[in-house]
């Protein structure tokens, strides 16, 4: 199959596994304490007025972005809590867990919305703030700007850095590294063994942490326009709210774009900033946690094939 007629498909790392997203379904495999696969199954539901919002570009990333955070803080959820329960208990907790398992999808995704905002926010804010400090030494709208730029970025690296020493981080940035092997190994048109898949690039193109990079230089370039002010602060702190939309839009459409262009000669380097920083936000993969992307993709395949799946269920095999 060629790769212009493959779905795009998307994943994230999640506590112990990977959630990829099909056209018909959400799905998290989690490996548990005994070694066991448990999968999260939610059906993908989209109104029409989001498929439509999706079709109109530079709008299309800021619903897909909402969606992303919403749907990936569920799976999330369910990973660190389903990871830290002992499997023997699991008929103890189970009435339990269907009992909370609405309010869990809806609370949940709205958190996570709301989390993921408060970032972008708190993220966009503080380099401002702290630029203008320097003002006296660094004057004028390009050097604040520039100066902007420069805190976002040592700001990204630095909390990347920091977040990946811990060890439950970097066990997530390898499952992260595992969900782009399987991604470039099925766009690639290998078969779906733990053996073929290692061979594969644990980077990717569309990666998320691409856009996050995309955002800060795309940032930049728009804050540098002439309309664009930075006095007084207020104003300054003002505008970056309101072209942060604009900034998240534009950078999707870079990210798209990067993808898209990644086996053209010369056009290929755009994507290599993005890349270079997933050197950081990815790790290389035990075979074990290969395994466990490639159970979570057959079944988004499994699912798409079979018109997905109604409702929200569970299910363990044991590797």
């Amino acid at each position: 199959m060629s790769e212009n007629k493959q779905p795009a498909y998307g994943g994230q790392a999640v506590v112990e596994g990977v959630m990829f997203a099909g056209q018909k379904s959400y799905v998290t495999a989690v490996r548990r304490k005994d070694d066991s696969i448990e999968y999260f199954e939610v059906e993908r539901k989209q109104s029409k007025i989001a498929n439509r919002l999706k079709k109109i570009p530079f709008l299309r990333g800021l619903v897909a972005l909402v969606e992303a955070s919403a749907n990936g803080t569920k799976h999330l959820n369910f990973s660190s809590e389903r990871y830290d329960v002992d499997p023997a208990d699991d008929d103890q907790i189970q009435s339990e867990e269907e009992t909370s398992k609405l309010a869990m999808v809806i609370g949940i995704g709205a958190v996570g919305v709301l989390s993921f905002l408060f970032g972008k926010l708190i993220f966009t804010l503080t380099p401002a703030l702290v630029a203008s400090f320097f003002e006296p030494i660094v004057p004028g709208k390009t050097g604040q700007v520039l100066l902007e730029g420069l805190i976002k970025f040592v700001l990204l690296l630095a909390y990347i850095y920091i977040i990946s020493l811990t060890p439950l981080i970097k066990r997530v940035f390898q499952y992260h590294g595992a969900e782009h092997k399987v991604i470039n190994a099925y766009e690639n048109g290998a078969d779906l063994t733990v053996e073929d898949v290692q061979k594969h690039s644990r980077l990717h193109y569309r990666c998320g942490s691409s856009f996050i990079l995309f955002t800060v230089f795309v940032g930049l370039f728009i804050y540098l326009l002439p309309f664009v002010a930075i006095d007084p602060l207020w104003w300054r702190m003002v505008n970056r709210i309101l072209l942060l939309p604009f900034v998240i839009g534009i950078s999707f459409e870079v990210l798209q774009l990067t993808n898209k262009v990644r086996n053209v000669p010369f056009l290929k380097v755009l994507g290599y900033p993005g890349l270079w920083l997933q050197l950081l936000t990815t790790k290389e993969p035990q075979d074990d946690q290969v395994d466990v992307a490639i159970h979570s993709f057959k079944k988004v395949l499994e699912n798409d094939k079979n018109e997905g799946k109604s409702g929200i269920q569970g299910s363990k095999v044991i590797s």
